[in-house]
């Protein structure tokens, strides 16, 4: 779960770093995007003005690494305009959170 900025913070990328190691290793991996960590499935950053890189190509190695999913919280993307338009491509749209994280055995927390 990523629910950090994307910028201006390292705790969001050290937990997509675990879950590509992870992934890595043949281990079942998704990821959940919630609170300001949405943000990360924005398409078209620029983030130039901050002099850092678009997280945009971290996220499009996960399929590479064996990420099976993506997926967005649908109340915190509403909350920060963001819509399957707007974001890049292959995100899940997830209602509700809690549900999703009692689909799966291990939960790590990047926040």
């Amino acid at each position: 779960m990523i629910d950090q900025s994307p910028y201006g913070t390292w705790v969001g990328r050290e937990a997509l770093d675990m879950a590509f190691s992870l992934a890595a290793f043949d281990q079942a991996v998704s990821i959940l995007f919630t609170d300001t960590g949405v943000n990360w499935l924005r398409a078209f950053q620029q983030p130039n003005d901050i002099a850092q890189k678009s997280v945009a190509k971290n996220l499009s190695a996960a399929p590479i690494f064996g990420v099976e999913a993506l997926y967005a919280d649908a109340a915190a993307c509403r909350r920060y305009g963001l819509t399957l338009d707007n974001m890049i491509e292959g995100v899940v749209m997830c209602e509700s959170s809690s549900e999703l994280l009692h689909q799966f055995a291990h939960a790590a927390f990047a926040g």
